[in-house]
C-alpha cells in the first residue's frame, strides 16, 4: 500500500507542479490583457482611435499567446484569470467597434468563448453610456441617439439568452445592472 501511494503522490504532484507553473506563467500574460484592455477603452474615450486599435492588435496577440500557453491543460483555460482577460478584451473590443461606429467583432474573430463575448458586451454597454454623455455635453444628439440605440440592441439581445448561470457565467447579473444603467442615461 505504501509502495502504491508514493507512486501516487509522485505522479500527482509531477502533474500539479506542472499546471502550477503554468498557471504562474500564464496569470502575469493575463493581467497584461487586462491592463491593455482598460488602455483601449481610455484611448476610444478620448477619440485616439489608431491607438485602440494598435493596442487591441496586441492584446489580440497576447490572447492568443495565452490560448496557445493552454492549450494542453483544458482545466486552467477557464480559471477566472483567464476568463476575465478574454472578458475585458472582448469588452474593448466591442467599445472599440461600437464608440468607432465599425461592424461589430464576431466572438470568433476575437477568438474568445460566448459567455466571455456576452459579458464583454454587457460590460461595454456601461462604456457605452459614458462615451454617450461627452456626446451630450457637446449636443452631438445624432451620435448620442446612435449609441443609446446601441445600448438597447445589446440589452434586448443579452436579456433574450435564456440558459443558466453555469453557462453564462454571471451575465444575467450584468445585464440586470445595464438595464439600469440605460433607465439612469
Amino acid at each position: 500500500m505504501e509502495k502504491t501511494l508514493k507512486l501516487i503522490e509522485k505522479e500527482i504532484k509531477l502533474t500539479l507542479d506542472h499546471k502550477d507553473r503554468m498557471r504562474e506563467k500564464v496569470m502575469p500574460a493575463c493581467r497584461e490583457v487586462v491592463r491593455m484592455a482598460s488602455e483601449i477603452i481610455k484611448e476610444v474615450h478620448r477619440r485616439h482611435w489608431p491607438n485602440a486599435r494598435k493596442n487591441l492588435q496586441k492584446a489580440s496577440g497576447a490572447i492568443k499567446e495565452i490560448q496557445q500557453m493552454l492549450a494542453k491543460e483544458p482545466d486552467l483555460r477557464f480559471a477566472g484569470f483567464v476568463t476575465m482577460a478574454e472578458k475585458e478584451y472582448a469588452e474593448a473590443a466591442i467599445t472599440l467597434a461600437v464608440l468607432g461606429d465599425k461592424r461589430l467583432p464576431l466572438p470568433a474573430e476575437l477568438g474568445v468563448s460566448a459567455p466571455e463575448y456576452l459579458n464583454g458586451m454587457a460590460e461595454a454597454i456601461g462604456e457605452m453610456r459614458r462615451h454617450l454623455l461627452d456626446r451630450l455635453r457637446k449636443q452631438e444628439f445624432a451620435e448620442s441617439e446612435r449609441i443609446l440605440e446601441t445600448m438597447d440592441s445589446f440589452y434586448f439581445f443579452l436579456f433574450s439568452l435564456d440558459y443558466p448561470d453555469a453557462i453564462l457565467r454571471g451575465l444575467r447579473r450584468m445585464v440586470d445592472n445595464d438595464r439600469g444603467i440605460i433607465e439612469r442615461t
